[in-house]
């Protein structure tokens, strides 16, 4: 790799040299937006893979919502031998759930399910700009910032793209 101009601006100099702080910030904007074949595993690949969206650090954050869900409900991404339709897929699913009266050990501990359970849905929102951050998510978690209610997923959220 030549070294221009441009590219150590997008450089910072620590003790022991040069650090790259991200490809990015090194590539030409056209080539930063890259087009990639979706990679991941099923039911837990954010929607924008599948539009002609770009492909941010949101999609890690959708992939953790799905395995955080995966454990709080014990069940797959996709179980597709359910019989009902609406329970294939767990974040489709999720929005309509209730905690089941036989569960005696979710109800003992009610408040901190339903952060679990509002922090995955914020992270597997539709629309990426309303994911929160990593960050914000493991603050969450860890009870640090507060968990407000999650918007409703909207069957149009993409009628745009």
């Amino acid at each position: 790799m030549t070294l221009s101009p441009k590219t150590y601006s997008s450089m910072t100099l620590s003790p022991q040299g040069y650090r790259i702080s991200g490809w990015k910030k090194i590539l030409m904007i056209e080539q930063a937006k890259n087009l990639t074949a979706i990679r991941g595993t099923r039911g837990y690949v954010a929607p924008e893979w599948f539009k002609n969206m770009p492909i941010t650090e949101k999609v890690y954050v959708y992939s953790f919502g799905v395995m955080l869900l995966d454990i709080i409900f014990c069940r797959k991404s996709l179980e597709t031998e359910r019989e009902n339709e609406d329970e294939i897929i767990l974040v489709d699913w999720v929005y309509d759930y209730e905690l089941v009266e036989n569960d005696e050990e979710a109800k003992l501990d009610i408040r901190r399910i339903e952060r679990l359970v509002m922090v995955g849905i914020w992270c597997i929102q539709k629309d990426p700009s309303l994911r929160r951050s990593m960050k914000i998510v493991t603050q969450m978690l860890e009870g640090v910032v507060q968990v407000s209610v999650p918007p409703c997923p909207s069957p149009f959220a993409f009628s745009s793209v």
